[in-house]
């Protein structure tokens, strides 16, 4: 990521996710007791859900975030980092009972690439769980931010369909004017 995310390990950052953002994106969905993140970056959904579920596994592909997350919560007994690619998770199938992925599928590269995840994340989850998963909406503005680094925003309209096609059903994608989130469940 480039230099302008760095505003994601702010503290201001970690109190509009808590007290906007994720509330928003959850919308009172039960994650269980065993949930997956992905893509944790800077760590301000792990905060939230490292006090609110059970057990978090996060899996971060850049080496110092997730070096710099491992440290973090070195002292959390139920939060597990683990530095990963979520393309290809190594993880047994039906592991987890929930997943989020909260701003960053925008740098996964390719949409063949955000497909493989959304496939790989319906695989590690238990038949009826839910992905909860929020981005910001493709936008001039934005793609400025991400100059140097990736920046593949996922088209709302499409993430149905797509969603579907890697196992999910029980699908739903609010807009705001800032972004989507959306909320799908594996296939039973």
């Amino acid at each position: 990521m480039n230099e302008a995310h760095e505003m994601c390990g702010s503290d201001e950052w970690r109190q509009l996710m808590r007290d906007q953002i994720f509330p928003w994106v959850l919308d009172n969905t039960d994650l269980g007791d065993d949930v997956l993140e992905v893509g944790p970056g800077y760590g301000a959904v792990a905060d939230v859900l490292s006090v609110s579920v059970p057990k978090l596994t996060c899996v971060e592909i850049d080496d110092d975030l997730a070096a710099m997350l491992t440290e973090r919560f070195a002292d959390v007994p139920t939060v597990h980092i683990v530095r990963g690619d979520a393309t290809s998770l190594e993880f047994p199938s039906t592991r987890f009972s929930g997943a989020v992925c909260f701003t960053m599928l925008h740098h996964v590269p390719t949409n063949e690439m955000q497909d493989r995840l959304f496939g790989e994340v319906a695989r590690v989850l238990q038949p009826g769980a839910a992905l909860v998963a929020s981005d910001s909406v493709g936008s001039d503005e934005m793609e400025v931010l991400h100059i140097g680094d990736t920046y593949n925003p996922v088209d709302p309209e499409t993430l149905p369909d797509r969603l579907a096609k890697a196992g999910f059903n029980d699908i739903t994608v609010r807009l705001h004017e800032f972004g989507w989130a959306a909320t799908a469940r594996t296939v039973i």
